[in-house]
């Protein structure tokens, strides 16, 4: 049994429920065990796993958000910074699953977030769950 946690940017809380709800059901299925904590958006994410692994008490994250494209250049730096620094964590060793919706509209959002849908909220803790294997594996 493992710990993961999952660190949320709580902007459409609908939305968010149901990638929650699907990695929730992911990690309880696979029998680990599974904490949330929430930021202020997207861009916090990468720094709040970031804090989380040097602490050392999860084995594995999850990031869930949606950014949804707005009239601005915005969403361009939020969808992009929040992937690469996800991505530049998870290069660095630490299993992490990234459910970072960037989409273009909320209709888009639903359909992926939604468990009986398309689930990118279990699939985002199925990533983790499989970065952690290869991290045993390979003596990480």
């Amino acid at each position: 049994m493992a710990r993961f946690l999952i660190v949320e940017a709580r902007f459409y809380e609908h939305l968010n429920d149901m990638l929650i709800e699907g990695a929730r059901a992911a990690f309880k299925a696979a029998g680990h065990k599974v904490d949330v904590i929430t930021v202020p958006g997207a861009l916090e994410i990468p720094a709040a796993i970031s804090l989380a692994d040097a602490a050392g008490e999860y084995d594995g994250y999850v990031a869930i958000g949606i950014v949804i494209r707005g009239e601005t250049y915005h969403f361009e730096i939020v969808a992009g910074e929040s992937a690469r620094g996800v991505m530049a964590l998870t290069m660095d060793g630490i299993a992490i699953g990234n459910g970072i919706l960037t989409v273009e509209n909320e209709a888009q959002a639903l359909v992926r977030a939604d468990p009986a849908q398309k689930d990118k909220g279990g699939e985002a803790a199925k990533a983790a769950m499989v970065l952690l294997e290869l991290k045993e594996k390979f003596g990480g």
